[in-house]
């Protein structure tokens, strides 16, 4: 982790500050990006109304210093959530039907996307975060389109026992999402997770997530592409506190030493072929090789 990491062994958030910041700036992206008509996610901008932050209000309404750094959000944030919608749509056109969404957040696919008939989808977060989300996408009216279990629990416990007890079948094949995680995992805590997705899940399992080659693109130096750029938005923390820095497993090949067959799209040639034009600057040269990746298990 960095110097001045705010993270600590077992810490836990709320939709405001620490990691649980990120899910409310997610969905801030993604609300910006619905009203552009990038994507299409109408419980984006209620959500984040309903968590009541300042810093992510201001982002609403138009208010925030730093244009260029909300246009990144947004455009990255509209390619983030095509990806792994596309992901999903081809994993049940396939046969899936068992979900899992890790640090689900703030995240509403399981209230706007068409799902086929049988689908059952597994959010997993900490018990604030999904007591939060239900609570007012029921005052909101939204009915989710298939069967969603909530699944509340820190992903460093024994989330894999809490999966079981909600009716999760190891047996059948599962699509799994982890998106806009890793960087808040010790390297340890990663390679665990995959390890259990791995033991959770039998042939044909398909799994969706990012790939950095390096944390250093988060904590490197203040006029770098992480430290002070949250707080010149006006957030509490910088995104830089909040992620653990250091070596950590090569995702592709740790994927593949585990059975996957990883394929892996670089994020520029994503936004080009959605037609999204991306920011050009020095930070976007920081984020040249990071992609997202999709793997199924052989």
């Amino acid at each position: 982790m960095t110097a001045n990491s705010l993270r600590r062994e077992g810490d836990s958030w709320d939709l405001a500050s620490g990691v649980g910041a990120t899910a409310t700036a997610v969905a801030a992206s993604r609300a910006l990006a619905t009203r552009a008509g990038v994507i299409d996610d109408v419980w984006a901008e209620p959500l984040v109304r309903a968590v009541g932050s300042e810093h992510f209000l201001k982002i609403l309404d138009g208010e925030p210093d730093g244009e260029s750094q909300v246009a990144r959000m947004v455009d990255g944030m509209a390619v983030r959530t095509k990806y792994f919608d596309a992901f999903l749509a081809e994993a049940t056109a396939t046969g899936l039907r068992q979900v899992v969404i890790l640090a689900s957040g703030l995240d509403a696919r399981a209230y706007r996307l068409a799902w086929p008939a049988g689908t059952v989808v597994y959010e997993i977060d900490q018990e604030v975060v999904i007591d939060f989300k239900v609570a007012t996408l029921r005052a909101l009216e939204a009915a989710p389109t298939t069967e969603v279990r909530n699944v509340a629990v820190d992903l460093r416990s024994d989330w894999p026992a809490a999966l079981r007890t909600n009716g999760f079948d190891t047996g059948r094949p599962t699509a799994w999402i982890a998106e806009g995680l890793l960087m808040y995992l010790p390297a340890e805590a990663q390679d665990r997770l995959f390890d259990h997705i791995t033991a959770l899940s039998p042939p044909g399992s398909r799994l969706a997530t990012e790939f950095f080659p390096t944390m250093d693109v988060f904590t490197s130096g203040d006029d770098d592409a992480g430290t002070g750029r949250w707080k010149r938005l006006g957030f509490p923390e910088d995104l830089a506190d909040l992620v653990y820095a250091g070596e950590r497993s090569h995702l592709i090949e740790y994927l593949h030493e585990l059975g996957w067959l990883v394929t892996a799209s670089l994020v520029r040639d994503l936004a080009e072929a959605y037609g999204i034009e991306q920011v050009q600057d020095e930070m976007t040269e920081k984020f040249v090789d990071f992609q997202y990746i999709s793997a199924e298990l052989g």
